[in-house]
């Protein structure tokens, strides 16, 4: 179980970094060392010199990722970044006096050309292909952000079968343009969980909406709940991790800020202690704290219930191939789970992973 546990770590460690990698590639990431060797070379470049402290810049971020993402492939572009903090005589040389500075240099040219246009990826990548003489589009994922309007309101927040996330936004709210990218990654967070929903509602236009919910400022938040549809103001942090914590201990979900079920998912507690004895146990005394597994699946409801049959099923292998089949089953899940697999399917395979550790 020990060894398990460890493998486990050292591969979620494994998927983060190269998360990070492959986040970072997107846009070049610019230093004393390298900035010469980079910029003013066989490509046009654009470059960002930012502060990691300065909120501007933390609002750009989302939007100088979205650019680099969608230039990745452009032969003929280069999207790059430079942390001033670290590197002040870079910025120096090239005039940098306040953050973020964003200017652009041709190719062959050390002599940059700042930009003074809207800092959104659309405007930059406008501005990019006019200077570089490309074509590129700002590529756009599909929006797991239910909108909400007069006419779906309360069929998609008032149904009594869901958690209901809303947001009251204004479309000229700078607070709002700031939190979009983050409450999106929230909605794709939680977009495998059907009793879950992450929605957003304009309430400049739909003021008759926002007075009934007392909404006063922008953004305002509101949670309603299976057992509220009153609705209840959510007061927490507006990072990824804040949303996804509050979201799983409303709702029982179990969730990464990726949308990966944690190593909590599908656990039950009341047969995780059962499942103990159960391993510990032999002869006669196994098949009768099976018996009680069997007894307390019966009882359970929800989601729980479909986790409950997972259990049960895996005590009866335990049973039937004898105590070494959940470890092979979890080393077998472990290679599927190494592949490229549907979100789902990933989901379902976590699932078994996570509930068969218990037997391991």
């Amino acid at each position: 179980m020990e060894k398990y546990q460890i493998w486990i770590a050292f591969g979620a460690l494994a998927v983060a970094l190269l998360s990070v990698t492959a986040s970072a590639d997107d846009v070049v990431v610019l230093s004393e060392d390298n900035f010469e060797k980079e910029v003013g070379q066989d490509k046009g470049a654009l470059v960002e010199f930012y502060a990691p402290w300065c909120g501007h810049c933390k609002k750009l971020a989302p939007e100088y990722e979205k650019l680099g993402g969608s230039f990745k492939k452009a032969k003929s572009v280069l999207i790059a970044k430079v942390d001033c903090d670290e590197h002040k005589s870079v910025c120096s040389k090239y005039g940098v006096s306040g953050y973020p500075t964003l200017q652009w240099f041709p190719k062959g040219s050390l002599e940059p050309k700042k930009y003074e246009g809207p800092r959104t990826a659309e405007a930059l990548a406008e501005f990019v292909n006019t200077e570089g003489g490309t074509n590129v589009k700002i590529a756009t994922a599909p929006s797991s952000v239910v909108v909400l309007t007069a006419e779906n309101f309360n069929e998609v927040v008032l149904d009594e079968t869901k958690d209901v996330l809303v947001e009251f936004y204004a479309p000229w709210c700078g607070h709002c343009k700031s939190l979009a990218p983050t409450y999106e990654k929230v909605a794709a967070a939680f977009k495998l969980d059907g009793d879950v929903v992450i929605a957003n509602l304009d309430a400049d236009k739909y003021r008759d909406l926002a007075e009934k919910y007392e909404v006063s400022g922008f953004p305002t938040l509101k949670f309603f709940p299976k057992g509220n549809k009153a609705g209840e103001e959510y007061g927490g942090g507006r990072d990824l991790d804040d949303f996804v914590a509050f979201i799983n201990e409303k709702s029982g979900t179990s969730r990464d800020g990726n949308g990966q079920l944690t190593s909590k998912a599908g656990l039950v507690e009341s047969l995780d202690v059962l499942v103990k004895e159960f391993v510990a146990a032999s002869g006669e005394e196994k098949k009768a704290v099976f018996s009680r597994i069997e007894e307390e699946v019966g009882k359970l409801q929800g989601s729980a219930a479909r986790h409950g049959k997972i259990y049960l099923k895996a005590a009866k292998n335990h049973l039937e191939k004898g105590s070494d089949y959940a470890m092979n089953e979890i080393q077998r899940l472990e290679r599927i789970l190494a592949k490229s697999i549907s979100p789902a399917k990933a989901d379902e395979f976590t699932l078994k992973k996570n509930i068969l550790s218990a037997y391991a």
